[in-house]
């Protein structure tokens, strides 16, 4: 089926949106009306443009407000039509989006705008244009598909047909079952778009808070399969109204578009896939330091009781070993995606079931592998690069998961440094910028085939945080995903490595003995603790002496955790889960965070 997206979704100029539409592989755009007044190209240049870049313009949109009027303002309604099927005929678009009509001057009559709608569908069928007739949510007397559906049946024009829009249709909890009952070949065209679940004036909603598919909490698959069921066959367009996305680089967000539109599509049998491949754990992390942050990354994790274990032979790249953690240590300097070269998590080595089989699925989701680095991991890993540019390494899960090559090992020191009782990686935090957070839920959703957790509102003081965290089925790989929750907001910005161990409390003497620096926790959180949790009193005071944090599920599930001063933007985390806790105790993010800003600010 063809694919199709509304300038109105992307940021930038007219220019900026069909090209970056084109570059990300859809077919068609839907053209609104403002980005063509703005746009200091022709008609003619637009339409040349778009044939240049392999792009159809499927549909023209909005045109309001024109049926069921008194017979002086339907005239007046007819000559700006006529003018508008004018100008479709020099972009070369053939459908004409009418929206139901909103103003005060409509009158709730079906049969006058049946009979007006039939005039305009004539008019429109002499300059070779369709009418798509949408209901709006919040039209004036006309919000559900059904009733339009019976207006354009009354006016029977084969000129005049169905615009059907997911966000009007499940925005009021409408059956889209209901759709069965139109004509496949009288829908015209079919919009898409997902949005959360609020308690919301549905105007502000649409034009704010829509998303793309998969994103929120509509069933965007049980609508598209109604339409299919009628026989429409026509084009599938995203038309998504918000804030963020209409900020950010036209070009992320359209292929972001795309792969949701992919991922729709394969789940719906239209576009197969290959399935992916499950992760069984995590390989190894890489850290990417500069010469200024180097020695004190290195202090650090020999401070966690980490061994340096290998150095690379051409490389400033360490090897560091604990347990089954390994971290690579890179002092290359590389700068970020998003600029700077301070400590950062820069690469994340997840093992997988089959790394070749999730090369084609990033493929055909439009994340191609990139050209692995020789220097670091073996030639049957594969690398691929999450939104906000870190590097992801899908390497064998056999074995030892990874075959990290051109090393030579460190030599075994005469007194070896005792390790504090870490096993293995828990989770990571990545920051998101604001414009990227669902793109990168997306990502991490369809091409690693990971599943979304409970979304999340935090609190901190730098500002408020959105948070959301992806696992894999197994739950071996938890990556925890935050952004800002507002524009401009400073939160949060950070990275988070989450190291576990079999007793937090025996981690924590050793810590300390290594010298750790281990973050203190204000009184006030234990005070709190032995006022509203069932703890017994030694075990508060043995988590007051060495800064440990508390958190209970509905489960019954604990988690015990303490954090490290951090390393620029890069935190460390101890956790122990106890009775199956599944959680990445959010309940506690205010007081580490606010602990860590007091201790900044010293």
């Amino acid at each position: 089926m063809r694919t199709s997206i509304a300038t109105v979704a992307l940021s930038g100029t007219l220019e900026e949106k069909l090209r970056a539409a084109a570059e990300a592989g859809f077919d068609a755009v839907e053209l609104f009306e403002d980005d063509l007044i703005a746009s200091p190209l022709s008609p003619e240049r637009i339409r040349s443009l778009a044939r240049e870049l392999g792009l159809g313009i499927e549909l023209y949109q909005p045109f309001r407000d024109v049926e069921a009027l008194p017979p002086e303002l339907f005239e007046r309604g007819l000559r700006r039509a006529r003018h508008t099927f004018q100008l479709m005929n020099r972009l070369g678009a053939t459908t004409l989006l009418v929206c139901s009509n909103c103003s005060a001057e409509a009158m709730d009559d079906d049969a006058l705008a049946a009979e007006q709608l039939r005039r305009l569908a004539e008019v429109a069928a002499d300059h070779g244009i369709r009418i798509a007739y949408e209901a709006l949510a919040w039209g004036r007397y006309v919000d559900d598909e059904l009733h339009a559906w019976r207006i354009i049946a009354a006016a029977d024009h084969p000129a005049l047909g169905l615009c059907l829009d997911s966000f009007h249709t499940l925005s009021r909890r409408s059956d889209p079952s209901a759709i069965r009952r139109i004509p496949g070949e009288k829908i015209f065209f079919v919009q898409l778009a997902d949005a959360p679940r609020l308690n919301a004036d549905v105007l502000e909603w649409s034009r704010h808070h829509r998303c793309f598919p998969g994103e929120g909490g509509f069933d965007l698959a049980g609508f598209v399969a109604e339409v299919l069921a009628t026989g429409y066959r026509g084009p599938l367009s995203l038309e998504v109204f918000n804030d963020v996305f209409r900020q950010a680089d036209p070009r992320h967000t359209a292929v972001h578009a795309m792969r949701s539109l992919l991922a729709l599509q394969e789940g719906l049998g239209l576009r197969p896939a290959p399935p992916p491949a499950e992760l069984r754990g995590w390989a190894l992390v890489e850290i990417a330091v500069d010469d200024r942050s180097a020695p004190a990354a290195a202090e650090l994790l020999g401070s966690l009781g980490f061994s340096r274990a290998a150095r690379h032979r051409l490389e400033p790249v360490e090897l560091w070993r604990q347990g089954e953690i390994r971290i690579l240590l890179d002092a290359r300097g590389r700068p970020s995606a998003g600029g700077g070269t301070g400590p950062r998590l820069s690469a994340l080595a997840l093992r997988s079931d089959d790394p070749d089989r999730s090369a084609r699925r990033a493929r055909a989701l439009l994340a191609p592998p990139r050209p692995l680095r020789p220097e670091v991991m073996g030639e049957d890993a594969v690398e691929l690069v999450a939104p906000d540019g870190t590097s992801l390494l899908l390497c064998p899960a056999g074995g030892t998961g990874s075959r990290v090559t051109g090393f030579r090992p460190l030599p075994a020191a005469t007194a070896p440094r005792p390790d504090a009782g870490l096993s293995h990686i828990d989770h990571v935090e990545l920051g998101q910028p604001l414009d990227r957070f669902e793109e990168a839920l997306l990502f991490f959703r369809s091409v690693l085939g990971m599943r979304l957790e409970e979304s999340q509102e935090l609190t901190a003081p730098e500002g408020l945080i959105r948070g959301r965290s992806v696992s894999s089925p197994s739950g071996e790989v938890r990556i925890a995903l935050t952004a800002p929750l507002v524009e401009g907001g400073r939160a949060p910005g950070g990275q988070h490595l989450a190291l576990a161990c079999g007793d937090v409390f025996a981690t924590a003497r050793a810590l300390r003995a290594l010298g750790a620096p281990i973050l203190p926790v204000p009184g006030n959180y234990y005070e709190h603790l032995a006022a509203s949790a069932e703890l017994e009193p030694d075990l508060i005071e043995a988590m007051r002496e060495h800064g440990i944090l508390c958190d209970r599920d509905r489960h019954g599930g604990t988690l015990f955790h303490l954090y490290t001063a951090a390393l620029g933007r890069l935190r460390f985390e101890v956790v122990q889960r106890v009775g199956g806790y599944r959680g990445l105790g959010a309940a506690n993010a205010f007081v580490w965070r606010a602990a860590r800003r007091a201790r900044r600010g010293r």
